[in-house]
């Protein structure tokens, strides 16, 4: 016990463990390049253990303790550290809360790691929503009809797909079997006097779209599509093969398909409609609609986009860049809240976000192509308040040790200068003589 108490106070373990967290930084921001940023995040900083890793395009045999690792080693480290070393005192107040705060950081960092989600929030002037979308992951969603108007939701996250095999669920009279899934996926539209091949199904949305697998994108300003092949089997047999693709699940999406076609207005509408049309089967007496989507979150609020404003700074419009300079953009907001009977309007603009519900709204951005389309960022971490707590605990207890030196130091020097007489000194025969006469005497 007293090797391993030795151990996780020793200085040598906080030397070593911030010298690893330098080379995972290192390491990590490096791998964004190759991997992308919220990959590497995931996989470097938000991890326990690291093993390999992607540097320069190429592949390095590496093992390194992850993020989550390091911090709860240090965390660990800490405060046996200050248990053992420092011994609680009012001399000391300003080292204690200074701790303290560093371990709100720590604790905080990590909390937030772990329980923070971020999503976005996409709609157009006029348009009510009740949910916002995970930015990258996805789900296979199916809606049946609950009755007293009310749908009933059964969702199959996109990472049970991504492994493939057959995923059956208690609330589906059918089992899905995985036959190919796709990370990012380009649509293809089979035109009618095309030189098309066999499609990939003879159901629902391939019979007019091809999908090909693509490379997975690391950009930040592109993301994946998704595209999955899948049979449905119900109790009678086989229901056939069908493609679900968030390309016919987005409107965005869907909208620059049919622009990107190069046909008239009237043909890209129509193939738009193709892509958007709705996928269902019959089981056992109900109809279920499925679709591959982003993941949702639901909420009991929502909110109405009543208007967007987007202004730039004036002159740097150019034909470079005929978008200009953004100066400011919001949305003002109707937020209504049926349970507590809340009917209200909000304005979100850059710094200065909607908190309602545990959750923060940003004015993150919007659609450039039209106008009238705002973007929120839709960020729920429960512990976004410790990194203020923690600095301000960091900040009071540096002021209060050096206030406590400086009082003492100044105290010290406002005291009167105090002089003593020198005491006289014997000569050492003297001494000598002394303790002479006193040894013969006893």
């Amino acid at each position: 016990m007293n090797r391993v108490i030795k151990f996780f106070t020793s200085l040598r373990l906080t030397v070593v463990l911030l010298a690893f967290a330098i080379i995972l930084v290192w390491v990590g921001t490096v791998a964004q390049a190759d991997e992308g940023l919220y990959q590497a995040q995931t996989r470097y900083f938000k991890t326990w253990v690291l093993v390999g890793a992607s540097m320069f395009g190429h592949h390095i045999p590496l093992v390194l303790p992850g993020g989550y690792l390091l911090g709860t080693t240090l965390l660990v480290n800490l405060i046996a550290a200050h248990i053992a070393r420092f011994q609680f005192n009012w001399k000391k107040l300003g080292i204690h809360v200074a701790h303290g705060g560093i371990i709100l950081l720590l604790v905080g960092q990590l909390t937030t790691d772990m329980l923070s989600r971020e999503t976005m929030l996409r709609f157009s002037e006029g348009e009510t929503k009740n949910y916002s979308e995970s930015i990258s992951n996805y789900e296979l969603a199916f809606t049946t009809d609950a009755g007293d108007g009310k749908d009933q939701l059964i969702s199959i996250p996109a990472r049970l797909l991504a492994k493939g095999g057959e995923i059956k669920s208690p609330e589906l009279p059918f089992t899905i079997r995985v036959k190919d899934y796709a990370p990012n996926s380009d649509p293809a539209f089979r035109a009618p006097m095309g030189n098309n091949g066999p499609p990939l199904t003879t159901n629902g949305v391939a019979e007019h779209f091809d999908f090909h697998r693509a490379a997975e994108t690391k950009s930040m300003d592109s993301r994946n599509i998704p595209t999955a092949i899948i049979e449905i089997i119900g109790p009678n047999g086989s229901l056939g093969d069908w493609v679900a693709s968030d390309w016919s699940a987005e409107e965005g999406l869907v909208a620059s398909v049919g622009a990107a076609s190069g046909a008239g207005n009237d043909i890209a509408a129509k193939i738009s409609g193709y892509l958007a049309e709705p996928q269902s089967i019959q089981v056992a007496g109900k109809k279920f609609t499925f679709m591959l989507r982003p993941e949702r979150t639901y909420r009991p609020a929502s909110l109405t986009l009543l208007k967007f404003t987007h202004a730039v700074y004036a002159g740097t419009i150019s034909a470079a860049d005929p978008e200009g300079i953004p100066k400011d953009f919001r949305s003002r907001v109707q937020l209504d809240n049926p349970k507590t009977g809340e009917h209200r309007e909000v304005e979100i603009f850059m710094n200065e976000p909607l908190r309602y519900g545990g959750e923060t709204f940003y004015q993150a951005s919007f659609d450039k192509a039209d106008p009238r389309v705002s973007i929120l960022q839709v960020v729920h971490n429960p512990s976004w308040l410790t990194p203020y707590i923690g600095c301000i605990l960091v900040a009071l207890g540096l002021v209060i040790q050096f206030m406590s030196h400086l009082i003492k130091f100044i105290s010290k020097s406002a005291a009167p200068y105090k002089t003593s007489e020198p005491k006289t000194r014997q000569p050492a025969s003297v001494g000598k003589r002394a303790r002479a006469q006193e040894v013969i005497r006893k």
